[in-house]
């Protein structure tokens, strides 16, 4: 795998997020191809989920789920005749889901530790290994 390794985090409600999980991929932004393209095979990618559910309103604030970019395939998938939204396949790691709060203090993406949600309303951005490695170390179930 060419390239310098990168980490993602995207935001995605987590009834869509297991959906993504059960079916292997990512959808980012409603559908939108762009935010993919930044992706290469083996890089890493978390999904934070605000909310429960995309509908509703009941909070969740945690890591979701968990996963590496398997390939370069960019695909449509039609959803409904007017909604034909842009995946990418993704590798998923069985894993915790992780709540947040504790984390925010030592999340060095999260420069106001007051109003810690504001990173996540772009829906996808990149973070360092080290944000990365802490994430990922609640996350990801021990081998036994």
């Amino acid at each position: 795998m060419a390239g310098i390794q990168k980490y993602w985090i995207t935001v995605v409600s987590k009834d869509h997020a297991l959906g993504g999980v059960t079916g292997g991929f990512i959808q980012i932004n409603h559908g939108s191809q762009a935010p993919l393209k930044r992706m290469s095979p083996g890089d890493w990618i978390i999904i934070y989920s605000s909310k429960q559910t995309v509908e509703g309103d009941v909070k969740c604030q945690a890591f979701t789920a968990i996963g590496q970019v398997t390939d370069d395939e960019i695909y449509q998938h039609k959803m409904t005749e007017s909604f034909i939204p842009y995946r990418r396949n993704i590798k998923f790691y069985d894993c915790n889901e992780t709540p947040i709060v504790s984390l925010i203090p030592d999340l060095d993406f999260i420069k106001n530790k007051q109003s810690w949600g504001y990173p996540f309303r772009f829906g996808f951005f990149e973070i360092d290994k080290a944000d990365f490695e802490l994430i990922s170390k609640h996350m990801l179930k021990a081998e036994a």
